[in-house]
């Protein structure tokens, strides 16, 4: 299992929109690239930081290409709301005691 942590610097005024459409932007990913889910938290000084889990590397590399032109509006909003959008790291998993469902 592979996870990408990713820092947003949202714009103020402008959180529900990125909270909107980091959704379904989240939900598009699982529907058509294979993404496993996503956490989105937001820190003490009010950035958004979002913990995304994929099969392995190299899915998540090939994602983008998988989506939908329909998926093109909720990167842009996404693009719109943040002054900033870093991939932070790239994780493997090597232990899993996150609590299941």
């Amino acid at each position: 299992m592979h996870a990408v942590i990713y820092k947003f610097n949202v714009t103020e005024g402008f959180e529900s929109d990125f909270e909107i459409a980091w959704k379904k932007l989240t939900e598009a990913f699982m529907t058509y690239s294979g993404g496993l889910g996503s956490r989105l938290h937001k820190d003490e000084v009010g950035n958004y930081m979002a913990y995304a889990q994929w099969p392995d590397k190299e899915t998540w590399e090939k994602a983008p290409n998988k989506l939908p032109e329909t998926t093109d509006e909720l990167i842009q909003a996404m693009k719109k709301s943040c002054e900033s959008t870093d991939v932070l790291f790239h994780l493997d998993v090597t232990r899993d005691l996150l609590k299941k469902d």
